[in-house]
């Protein structure tokens, strides 16, 4: 397979990429969507709330940390973890910004 040419394609394109691949996983959703209901967690709970390992949870905290989706605060020997609004109100825009660029209606498109 090759290469992806990211400089064919636009800032935007490539930021709604790279987050489309972050959230395509279950495991970062279900993470997300623990997050999101509990509004701050420490890494255990994680763990025992989703059933996989410490380091598997790490991999994929780290994969939306380094996308901004998540931020962390270190206390004592943890590490809580909360949704970044800011980052989260942006990638809300994105892809409300490509879904609502769709106006065919059903009967009428190919």
């Amino acid at each position: 397979m090759g290469v992806t040419k990211t400089s064919l394609f636009t800032k935007e394109q490539n930021e709604i990429a790279s987050l489309a691949k972050a959230l395509g996983h279950p495991a970062r959703i279900a993470i997300l969507m623990h997050l999101l209901k509990s509004n701050t967690c420490i890494n255990s709970d994680l763990v025992k709330e989703t059933g996989l390992a410490q380091a598997t949870i790490s991999q994929h905290l780290r994969e939306l940390k380094d996308l901004g989706i998540i931020i962390g605060n270190i206390e004592g020997v943890s590490v809580n973890y909360c949704i970044n609004g800011q980052r989260w109100q942006s990638i809300k825009s994105l892809f409300e910004n490509l879904f609502t660029q769709f106006s065919c209606d059903a009967d009428s498109c190919c």
